[in-house]
């Protein structure tokens, strides 16, 4: 087991160091080009690329400090660091589209003058390539290790991929007409799509920040505990679950009769816990509270609810 959370561990470390080296030489390529042709939309795709690497520098310290081992300080360990590192990144992400719409709408008013766009766009749709396959993998091991870091780094991305594309449509659309203005338009059309995608980033890092419950994950708990309690003759209430970032916490109260000895009873707690557990292929830690059935309403002072 030990193993098999530091093989994760370093592919995890790998993936986001591959980030942060191609979104290096992704904004080299980008801002060559930008030089080149003096195109809105190509330093549209360029100030992206600088905040893909802002970004990614902060995402690589979360993953890190999300490894480390509860303290006095953080007894729950400190794996929500990537709820905040998604929610960064998102707000980088959305600083970028307005820069972005600025400078377009600036350069249209200033006056257009656009250069060498064969070669800016083939330098685009390479960065758009290489982003692209960075991207899809990035998602992929991000929801196959459950990391909420690697994955919102591989949206990032990917969305870098879907700007260049849009650079790329507006650069064509300019070299086929002539006609100048394609160029800031698909810029802007470009920091809207990002736009989206940067509020989508921090409306997940604010539901993981608020514990805010997760519909599909309850339901699956809730069958899991209805099956396992009338198995064993008890019943439960109380259920509360959060997302920690790279696992779930459960609680829950069970109820046992009276008479049940407390071997019996903590075995009999274990085996529910450890089904749950089972169940799920994210991380999750199960406590119970044991109560009699008989009088626990009493005990508490309120109904059962």
């Amino acid at each position: 087991m030990h193993q098999a959370l530091n093989k994760d561990r370093q592919t995890l470390i790998f993936s986001m160091r591959l980030s942060l080296f191609i979104g290096l030489g992704m904004f080299v390529m980008k801002i060559s080009a930008y030089l080149m042709t003096g195109s809105a939309a190509i330093l549209s795709d360029a100030a992206e690329s600088v905040v893909h690497i802002v970004a990614v520098g902060f995402a690589y310290y979360s993953l890190h400090l999300s490894y480390k081992p509860a303290d006095e300080s953080h007894l729950y360990g400190h794996a929500k660091i990537s709820f905040f590192s998604a929610g960064f990144e998102g707000a980088m992400i959305v600083i970028a589209a307005f820069y972005i719409i600025y400078e377009s709408i600036s350069k249209w008013l200033t006056g257009l003058h656009l250069e060498n766009l064969g070669i800016g766009t083939a330098i685009t749709a390479a960065a758009m390539i290489i982003n692209g396959f960075l991207g899809f993998y990035l998602i992929h091991i991000g929801k196959k290790k459950k990391s909420i870091v690697l994955e919102a780094n591989g949206k990032h991305v990917l969305t870098d991929s879907w700007t260049s594309l849009g650079v790329i449509i507006g650069l064509a659309f300019t070299i086929i007409t002539g006609w100048l203005p394609w160029d800031p338009i698909f810029a802007i059309l470009v920091a809207i799509n990002i736009l989206v995608s940067g509020f989508g980033l921090m409306r997940q890092s604010v539901s993981g920040l608020m514990d805010s419950a997760d519909p599909e994950f309850h339901k699956k708990l809730v069958d899991i505990l209805d099956s396992e309690v009338k198995k064993r003759g008890l019943q439960y209430h109380n259920v509360k679950h959060r997302n920690m970032g790279d696992h779930y916490q459960v609680e829950l109260h069970l109820l046992f009769p009276s008479d049940t000895p407390i071997q019996d009873a903590h075995r009999l707690a274990t085996e529910v816990e450890d089904t749950v557990k089972e169940a799920f292929e994210e991380g999750v830690y199960v406590t119970s509270h044991l109560e009699a059935i008989d009088d626990h309403q009493i005990v508490h002072g309120a109904a059962d609810h």
